[in-house]
């Protein structure tokens, strides 16, 4: 169950602020939605997170969509994405190409133009011109329940939930932990984010989470909406690790030229956001690339290694097998066969895959055993 509470509007967002500098939102009100303290394992066993099944969307979906929507009609993003042309790339993967000549780079091109755009995507290098820009903000709560708060103060260890606007995909949202900044992916923000996503209640809402280098500044995700499954969730996957009883099992991605694993987890979500932060401490102090696609309503974590020589990094969309054009003629002579090549250029190396594989099993043996 859901609850509704009013609050009093006494202040909106600045005009302009550095989106690094997130202490510009002290103060600030905003539409809250509190997380309760039920499980993603209790929701799931009760029939969903809706208190009528029948319902189509939640409220956190609900909220989400309709404040973009909002702004797509204002014409705050720079380009409508609903006319982006997207195609199905012929072959054994059915890669997607998206032609978006306002957006992004053609993935093909030289090094440095791929730098430039890798860091004009960054939330490092965007800046809130527009007050609209801040959507709402999901906090934690202490209550069972959910709540949603129309209008309150930005509380300390929130997630901002910013319009990009430059999106994606349908709904393309940065979403953004308020206080301190994070130098790596830790438990607490990383649960948040799989019960975002449960709370969500919408199998085509998707989250990313990017890790280039050890020298990022902040960390975030960003979500959008895709109507199909992403390729690389239709790969067959062979299970290494297996605890029944704890509900987690941890997988790797067959017949995919970018080494990835899947973690899946039915209960025991606290041991499992332990182990992959762990696991991305461990990556992120060896400055090994990595990327996460949290799907199926946060049951399902694919994490994607690169190796650190790589001369770009790729976005965690693309090791998913969604690829981004700004030429028309690259778009139509794109073929499976390059973007293979494309992938496998950046892939962690076979010898270096094994040993955090085994660092995967060992983690979670290890937090299941305590």
């Amino acid at each position: 169950m859901i609850t509704i509470k009013q609050f009093q509007h006494n202040r909106i967002l600045p005009k302009s602020a550095a989106a690094e500098d997130l202490k510009s939102f002290q103060g600030v009100k905003t539409p809250t939605y509190n997380l309760g303290t039920q499980s993603l394992v209790e929701k799931a066993s009760s029939g969903g997170l809706l208190s009528n099944p029948e319902e189509e969307h939640s409220i956190l979906d609900t909220l989400l969509l309709a404040q973009w929507e909002e702004r797509m009609w204002k014409g705050y993003f720079r380009y409508d994405v609903t006319t982006s042309e997207i195609k199905v790339i012929s072959g054994r993967e059915n890669f997607f190409a998206q032609l978006n000549e306002e957006r992004s780079m053609n993935i093909l091109s030289k090094t440095e133009d791929s730098k430039v755009c890798h860091q004009r995507d960054s939330f490092l290098s965007h800046r809130i011109n527009h007050p609209e820009e801040l959507l709402f903000c999901v906090a934690s709560s202490d209550n069972m329940n959910s709540q949603f708060i129309p209008l309150a103060a930005v509380p300390n260890g929130a997630i901002l939930i910013l319009a990009n606007a430059t999106p994606l995909e349908y709904g393309h949202v940065f979403l953004v932990p308020y206080g301190p900044s994070r130098l790596y992916l830790d438990s607490t923000y990383l649960e948040m984010m799989l019960r975002f996503t449960a709370e969500i209640n919408n199998h085509s809402f998707r989250l990313f989470y990017d890790c280039s280098s050890a020298g990022a500044s902040h960390m975030y995700f960003q979500g959008c909406y895709f109507p199909n499954h992403l390729p690389v969730e239709h790969m067959p996957v062979d299970t290494f690790f297996s605890d029944e009883q704890g509900g987690i099992c941890i997988g790797t991605v067959t017949d995919y030229p970018i080494k990835t694993l899947l973690f899946q987890h039915d209960c025991n979500v606290k041991i499992m956001v332990e182990a992959i932060s762990d696991i991305c401490s461990y990556l992120w102090e060896k400055n090994i690339p990595h990327n996460l696609l949290i799907s199926d309503l946060g049951k399902k974590i694919f994490l994607f290694f690169q190796k650190p020589t790589a001369s770009v990094n790729l976005s965690a969309w693309e090791c998913g097998g969604y690829f981004l054009f700004r030429s028309k003629y690259e778009f139509n002579q794109v073929t499976e066969e390059a973007l293979l090549k494309y992938l496998s250029a950046v892939s962690l190396n076979n010898e270096s895959f094994e040993a955090v594989k085994q660092l995967c099993g060992s983690s979670i043996a290890g937090k299941l055993a305590i």
